[in-house]
């Protein structure tokens, strides 16, 4: 999780939305991101999908020995793509920001861990506080 973290501080000292994520194999990370919807102007640039995009294209079973950390709980678009690609396993840092479809997750098969860390719901408050119309823009898409 202290990658996903990492990643997270440096969407925020692009300009971007802080949340970040690693993809995990065998202990070891093979594709780390961060969300980028405003520093690419870009829709679908989660933390999670550039993650994923960012671990290159892998074999489906490769997927389904994968781990997912994540500093906040997947939205549906990410939650659509952990499914499609069987990762059997999402660690979250938190979900008091934003709570993703985590019942649908769970209803198919996937674990989730949620370590309700105070360093991710304090990176996010932040930015929020000082971001307060690109959050609610942000979140008017997404809900």
């Amino acid at each position: 999780m202290n990658e996903a973290i990492i990643e997270a501080k440096k969407s925020l000292k692009e300009g971007g939305i802080p949340i970040g994520a690693v993809l995990v194999e065998n202990e070891e990370i093979i594709g780390r991101g961060h969300n980028r919807l405003l520093q690419k102007d870009s829709s679908i640039l989660h933390g999670e999908m550039d993650c994923i995009e960012n671990a290159g294209k892998l074999k489906g079973e490769d997927y389904k020995r994968c781990i997912l950390y994540t500093t906040l709980s997947p939205c549906e678009m990410c939650s659509g793509t952990i499914l499609l690609y069987k990762i059997p396993k999402v660690v979250m840092g938190e979900n008091k920001t934003l709570k993703g479809p985590e019942d649908y997750l769970k209803e198919n098969g996937v674990e989730l861990i949620n370590l309700d860390l105070k360093e991710c719901k304090d990176i996010m408050k932040e930015f929020i506080k000082r971001n307060p119309e690109i959050w609610d823009a942000e979140i008017d898409r997404v809900i």
